[in-house]
């Protein structure tokens, strides 16, 4: 039996411009026009919020593609319009416009879409299934990934993975004071995706080494497995979040 080629793991940060990192991650010689392209020299992904508000151009998403090196993936947020709604079943339309906006753009250079759910969303399989029966796997030829993001305890259920793993899509395992804590998402779906939003100010990396090394474990033996890993340091301290985001991916180098 042939072995699991390792999967890609990619490490970064929410989006690229808060004021904060002008003074914890930029140098006082990258202009803010160059954010973007620093961040990509020194991570290796980034979420983009943007998406979650409101409607992108298409060449917006090809400038973003030409400022980062081969290697590095944008995840993009799900639009409000899709998953903001009292029944996620209805939002067809808007996931057809999301997926139009342009971000095949980006090519290969695109990572998974995350589809963040209201906190107050509870789950009922029904609407779920009808939601994700509408992520389309590919748009123009380019291949798509998805990840749901519940956060509402009501999704502690086997039904919710069940129905998530049938679609292939992925179920968010967020490190998170606020909102559960899916651990079963480790087990479940094609890829992981991890966003981290534990970051302590007081901590110069955000995270003590004793909880980023058992994530670089638990990263490198997601990989093994064959499968690809996207882990991004999101809100807490979030002008931390460059820094742990570099020593995880120092850690994952074994450095």
């Amino acid at each position: 039996m042939t072995a699991k080629a390792p999967g890609e793991i990619h490490v970064g940060i929410g989006g690229w411009s808060y004021d904060p990192w002008r003074e914890t991650f930029y140098p006082k010689g990258v202009s803010r026009a160059r954010e973007l392209e620093y961040l990509g020299q020194h991570l290796t992904g980034t979420e983009i919020n943007a998406t979650f508000y409101g409607r992108q151009k298409p060449a917006s998403f090809a400038k973003w593609r030409d400022t980062v090196p081969d290697g590095f993936r944008f995840a993009l947020k799900g639009s409000r319009y899709c998953t903001n709604r009292k029944n996620l079943g209805e939002a067809g339309e808007s996931v057809t416009n999301f997926v139009e906006q342009g971000l095949v753009e980006l090519g290969d250079k695109l990572g998974p879409i995350n589809w963040q759910l209201a906190a107050t969303k509870q789950f009922d399989p029904d609407e779920i299934a009808a939601f994700l029966a509408l992520l389309p796997d590919k748009h123009e030829g380019l291949p798509l990934r998805h990840a749901i993001e519940p956060r509402h305890e009501s999704f502690r259920d086997p039904a919710f993975l069940d129905l998530a793993r049938k679609a292939g899509v992925a179920v968010i395992l967020a490190d998170s004071p606020k909102y559960p804590v899916f651990e079963e998402a480790a087990e479940a779906g094609p890829f992981l995706y991890v966003r981290l939003q534990n970051a302590r100010s007081e901590i110069e990396q955000g995270y003590p080494d004793a909880e980023l090394s058992p994530w670089a474990a638990r990263a490198q033996d997601w990989s093994k497995a064959g499968r690809d890993v996207f882990m991004f340091f999101i809100n807490g301290a979030k002008e931390r979040a460059p820094a742990a985001a570099m020593a995880l991916i120092g850690k994952l180098q074994g450095a």
